[in-house]
């Protein structure tokens, strides 16, 4: 649409710091709303971030205020002691989950996974705030691989340049239990061809099954629908087979936007899990975008455009701040390793501060104790990225 490429031009405009073009009355009312939804956004991430802080206060102060309520130096000892065991199962926990985490990935490479591409040859043309969107979606892609009883065996291809150069940054990445390939996905399946279908919402075919010898691509492009088409152009000029979510059959949408690269590899998951589409639809896609779907049949208009569902993305396609410390605890596979020596680093510390202040003064040790326990601010807080988002044609294009 036309007013779509003038508030285009002027968000690029607004970005690069440039005079904004004029814009038509429809255009400025598509813009005005657009900054309406970005302040209401900042507002809410801005009253989260101070909900966040005050609970981590509240719980220091609580913890503090129950260290010094306790009888002795021997209670507070046995305190100080139940803590740290609690964070050491915690940490057990967590070793355990990924342990079991990796098992199911390896037994998917080794053939048990339906086999999925995220196609990353498209890194030329998108902005470096695009590359960064995609980047988190693909981190979403593998935590949630990771979390599924049936995982994909899923690929990287074209995985090099400034795509490579971003994912490299992601904490543990060097050790994802996940297929790399730098070379275009035609090469790496070259004796498979036959099998490579492309998810394109352009394909005239449905996909109604998922097939376990095909190889289903997902295009990986953040592009606030700048290249219409393209993975539906690409996969007929490749002769390879493309095909659609049969997302009309479940849900009416009310306009063309597409889906994540995250929703759509989610959907497939929850279908190999169900072998329902509507339920794998109504699992990944917000009920609040479902409209009347639930209560009115199997029909409704949903709108991929609203903000802050859990992992969609925002605008952009970066994901939600909780998504996002989500799928960065499940990732970096040294987290609890480093979580532990962390607490024993902190214990060690406030022994050290303990024997220098009774060293000093002999006195009372209440608050001596309460002080060099202290929980850090961060320690138990869940640390939430703040980011912003942009139309993805990823994924469906």
């Amino acid at each position: 649409m036309a007013e779509e490429g003038e508030v285009e031009q002027a968000a690029v405009a607004a970005e690069d710091g440039a005079q904004p073009p004029v814009l038509s009355k429809s255009a400025r009312k598509k813009l005005q709303k657009q900054e309406r939804q970005a302040e209401r956004k900042a507002a809410r991430k801005a009253a989260e971030k101070e909900r966040r802080r005050a609970d981590v206060e509240r719980r220091r102060r609580e913890w503090e205020e129950a260290l010094a309520a306790a009888p002795s130096d021997e209670a507070r000892a046995e305190m100080v002691a139940a803590r740290r065991e609690t964070r050491r199962e915690r940490v057990g926990r967590r070793a355990e989950e990924r342990g079991a985490r990796a098992e199911r990935l390896r037994r998917a490479a080794e053939g048990a996974g339906q086999k999925v591409v995220l196609d990353l040859e498209f890194a030329d043309l998108m902005r470096p705030n695009e590359i960064h969107s995609l980047t988190q979606q693909i981190m979403y892609c593998y935590a949630v691989n990771g979390r599924s009883a049936n995982p994909a065996h899923l690929w990287l291809t074209g995985c090099s340049g400034e795509m490579a150069t971003h994912l490299q940054r992601i904490p543990g990445y060097d050790k994802w239990i996940i297929e790399k390939a730098a070379k275009p996905y035609l090469e790496a399946f070259e004796d498979r061809k036959e099998n490579l279908v492309y998810l394109t919402a352009d394909a005239e075919t449905i996909l109604d099954e998922l097939d376990m010898s095909k190889i289903y691509i997902i295009g990986g492009l953040v592009d606030r629908n700048r290249w219409k088409g393209i993975t539906q152009k690409k996969a007929a000029e490749q002769g390879i087979q493309s095909a659609k979510l049969p997302i009309g059959n479940y849900l009416k949408m009310s306009s063309s936007q597409v889906l994540t690269v995250n929703q759509v590899f989610e959907i497939m998951l929850k279908f190999v899990e169900t072998r329902d589409w509507k339920t794998a639809f109504f699992h990944v896609i917000p009920q609040r975008k479902r409209g009347k779907a639930e209560a009115g049949g199997d029909e409704a208009k949903v709108n991929l455009d609203d903000e802050d569902d859990a992992g969609e993305g925002d605008a952009n396609g970066n994901l939600s701040a909780e998504d996002l410390k989500k799928v960065m605890d499940e990732v970096d596979d040294d987290g609890d390793e480093e979580e532990l020596e962390d607490v024993e680093e902190t214990d060690a510390s406030n022994k050290r501060q303990c024997v220098r202040r009774e060293d000093a003064d002999a006195g009372d040790h209440s608050g001596v104790v309460a002080e060099a326990t202290r929980t850090p601010a961060g320690v138990d807080a869940t640390p939430q990225a703040e980011q912003a988002k942009e139309s993805n044609n990823g994924g469906e294009d």
